[in-house]
């Protein structure tokens, strides 16, 4: 299934691939993501475009640092969030689905993970 989103300003736009429609989401309470108010769906790197030059993102690193936490430099948007897997080492992806239009947020399953305590 194709998706695009981007964020406030229009400055950061994108598209990703999932297999099936997306239904579900994660929300994590870390001190990040609770703050940003964040709904994730991962998949791998290579499933998503940046579709605007990677010079309008700002990035964002904290604790281990093995996390680039983007955001739009002009509205400050926050529409995704690259890391390697650390299971597997595979390049993932991260998007806020509260970034995607097309996607009917209150009808997603969503998941509840406790980001905080680890």
């Amino acid at each position: 299934m194709h998706y695009e989103g981007g964020c406030h300003c229009g400055r950061i736009a994108f598209a990703f691939e999932s297999g099936e429609p997306i239904s579900g989401a994660l929300s994590c309470n870390c001190s990040i993501c609770r703050r940003r108010g964040s709904l994730l769906w991962f998949g791998p790197r290579d499933a998503f475009e940046l579709k605007s030059d990677p010079a309008e993102l700002e990035s964002y690193r904290f604790n281990t640092g093995h996390i680039d936490h983007h955001h739009c430099r002009v509205c400050g948007v926050a529409p995704f969030s690259e890391a390697q897997d650390p299971r597997t080492g595979v390049p993932t992806v991260a998007v806020n689905l509260r970034c995607v239009p097309a996607l009917d947020l209150d009808a997603l399953a969503v998941t509840h993970y406790d980001g905080a305590g680890r």
